[in-house]
C-alpha cells in the first residue's frame, strides 16, 4: 500500500510494544530482598519503570530506604542474572499488537525498536517471542552508548538509518520518547496503556491511543 505515509514505525519496548512489567517486578524485588530490602507490590512497580535498568533500580532503593552507591553496581548484576534467566515468563505484546505487527507489514512498513533496556536483553526477549523476524533494526540504551540514550535523539536517528531511511515516525509511552522524538524531528504516538510518567495526554505527542486497533488510523491522520 504505497500510500501509507510512513517507510518506517519505530517503537519502544517497555510499556510501549511489550508489557514487561511482572517481569521486570520480580527482578526487582529479587535484588531489593538480597540487601534486606522490603518488596515493592508488582502493581505499583510500572511506575519506576523507564530509563533503563539501573533507573529502575535506583528508583526501588529510593522507595526502600535510599540508594547504596557502594552496592549499586554489584546489585545491578544480580538483578540482570535474575532477569535473563526469568525474562519472557510473563512478558508479551500488548492486546492488538500481533494483529497491528500484521497490519504494517502489509503496508510495507519496516518496524524497529529504540529503547533504553540494553540491546541483549531486548534482543533474548525478541528472540524468545519469536518477533526479532519482524524487525529492521534493534536499537538499545547502550548500543551508542549510554550518553546517547533517549531522550537524545541519537538511538532514533541510527534506527531510521539501520532501516534503511524514509519517512518514520515513533510511538513510546514516557517523555523520554516523545523528547526523543522531537529532538530527532519525527512524528510521535503516545500509548496510554504503557508506563507512563507522566498523564499520556500531557506527554507532548502528536497523538495519544488507548488501543494498538487505533495505530494505524493514528498514523494516518499524522499525514
Amino acid at each position: 500500500m504505497a500510500d501509507f505515509p510512513f517507510d518506517i514505525v519505530g517503537f519502544d519496548l517497555d510499556g510501549t510494544l511489550l508489557d514487561t512489567a511482572l517481569d521486570l517486578g520480580h527482578a526487582l524485588n529479587h535484588a531489593l530482598a538480597l540487601i534486606g530490602r522490603d518488596t515493592i507490590p508488582l502493581g505499583e512497580v510500572r511506575g519506576l519503570i523507564g530509563g533503563g535498568t539501573v533507573q529502575m533500580l535506583r528508583a526501588g532503593l529510593a522507595r526502600t530506604g535510599g540508594v547504596d552507591e557502594a552496592v549499586l553496581a554489584e546489585l545491578t548484576d544480580h538483578l540482570l542474572a535474575y532477569y535473563r534467566a526469568n525474562i519472557t515468563r510473563h512478558t508479551a505484546l500488548y492486546p492488538g499488537g500481533a494483529a497491528m505487527l500484521a497490519a504494517l507489514a502489509a503496508r510495507g512498513v519496516r518496524i524497529a525498536v529504540a529503547t533504553n533496556k540494553r540491546e541483549a536483553l531486548a534482543r533474548q526477549i525478541f528472540d524468545e517471542l519469536g518477533l526479532t523476524p519482524r524487525l529492521s533494526a534493534i536499537i538499545g540504551g547502550d548500543t551508542l552508548g549510554l550518553d546517547r540514550a533517549k531522550p537524545k535523539p541519537d538511538m532514533l536517528i541510527e534506527m531510521v538509518n539501520r532501516s534503511g531511511g524514509g519517512r518514520a515516525a515513533f510511538v513510546g509511552d514516557t517523555t523520554y520518547d516523545v523528547g526523543a522524538a522531537r529532538a530527532a524531528g519525527l512524528p510521535v504516538i503516545a500509548v496510554s496503556f504503557g508506563f507512563c510518567d507522566l498523564p499520556p495526554h500531557d506527554l507532548g505527542a502528536d497523538a495519544v491511543i488507548d488501543h494498538f486497533d487505533a495505530l494505524i488510523p493514528a498514523l494516518e491522520a499524522l499525514a
